[in-house]
């Protein structure tokens, strides 16, 4: 295993940081908000799903009454 002295690794740590492609503003907010109104998509469809199990768990048990 090869060895690199501090000051050389810290050189190529800046080298290989310099070629990242960081987002735009722009990009950034519109990504954010996908994933907010995904977010809020997905808690709403588990909710109705869960009101929906709950009525028929309900429906079923008090038949059985």
């Amino acid at each position: 295993m090869a060895t690199t002295n501090p000051i050389q690794f810290i050189q190529q740590v800046r080298s290989e940081a310099a070629k990242i492609a960081w987002p735009g503003r722009r990009e950034v907010i519109l990504t954010t908000v996908m994933v907010l109104v995904m977010a809020a998509l997905t808690a709403t469809f588990f909710s109705l799903t869960d009101v929906l199990i709950k009525f028929c768990l309900t429906f079923v048990l008090s038949a059985f009454h």
